[in-house]
């Protein structure tokens, strides 16, 4: 079995190579930077660019499985042109992909895409599932919305098409957790706005064994990959704090002050989303259910 994965070298892809490799489980991925290509055992990669059309069709070859998980952080100021960077990072990898699969000989039978819990719309009482239909009005709705839509026209070529609903990524290094943590470390740490919007969060581990399952399995669908227990941003900043063994000495940070700070982007961090793992449970055990043991490992 070989994979061709796009986003490989970033904080998901990392660990799902090494999930994939760890199960003998060969792995292609695609860089836009030559001098990240390696080639080894069961690991081989090749270059693409979106902006040129550049793509090694080699990279192809004995794949049954895409995994496309490229896209620019959503964690820098949304300026106009870094809005559009955003999205065009997703859908334009993912036309030269449709095109690339269009138009060379393959054996490829799966598509599966990363996707984002900012596809719901904000709220501190709904619990949201996979069935829920309506995407959030903000951006990062819309980001979703044309993600998904750009991974849908996979099915014109008869593949299954599998879109993974992303939560808040707890990892060792990088992702939410590194940056919740830094103030707290500085004793400057506190919840941000009222404290109370829902955070769906997934240690990195079971983030990429979900994808893990997902390919083996050879699925279609929407999958919340959230994990059973989210809590709120207040009670993942105090359990963060707890278990730096550092005080939170300061009131909220009042979301005014967030706005002023952040602009838009301050809708990441104080958008409210309750997601289910039902769905998810049905195909995937989680090893880290709830947020003091997925702490515990990440921060010791």
């Amino acid at each position: 079995m070989r994979i061709l994965i796009t986003g490989a070298t970033g904080l998901v892809g990392q660990e799902l190579c090494k999930q994939l490799l760890d199960a003998g489980i060969a792995v292609n991925y695609l860089t836009t930077s030559p001098e990240k290509v390696e080639t080894k055992t069961n690991y081989h990669g090749f270059v693409w660019n979106a902006k040129t059309g550049e793509i090694d069709t080699a990279c192809l070859d004995g794949v049954t499985s895409v995994v496309h998980l490229a896209g620019a952080s959503i964690a820098e100021r949304w300026t106009d042109s870094y809005k559009k960077t955003i999205l065009e990072s997703r859908t334009n990898t993912a036309a030269l992909l449709f095109k690339t699969l269009q138009n060379t000989p393959n054996e490829v039978k799966q598509f599966v895409s990363a996707s984002a819990i900012g596809a719901y719309p904000s709220s501190k009482t709904s619990i949201y599932t996979e069935a829920f239909k309506t995407y959030n009005k903000g951006f990062l709705g819309t980001v979703v919305e044309a993600w998904e839509k750009a991974a849908n026209q996979f099915q014109e070529l008869g593949l299954k098409v599998a879109k993974v609903r992303v939560g808040v990524v707890l990892a060792k290094d990088g992702g939410a957790l590194e940056k919740l943590a830094q103030p707290i470390k500085a004793y400057v740490g506190a919840p941000l706005g009222d404290g109370k919007q829902w955070q769906s969060w997934v240690h990195l581990e079971d983030l990429a064994g979900i994808f893990k399952t997902v390919i083996e399995e050879n699925l279609d669908g929407i999958y919340n990959a959230v994990a059973p227990n989210p809590v709120t941003n207040k009670t993942l900043t105090k359990e963060v704090a707890a278990l730096l063994d550092k005080p939170l000495i300061l009131p909220n940070v009042p979301e005014f002050a967030l706005k002023l700070l952040l602009g838009e982007m301050a809708a990441v961090v104080l958008e409210s989303q309750k997601v289910s793992s039902e769905k998810t449970e049905t195909i995937y055990s989680f090893k880290y259910k709830h947020l003091h043991n997925a702490l515990k490992d990440l921060l010791g």
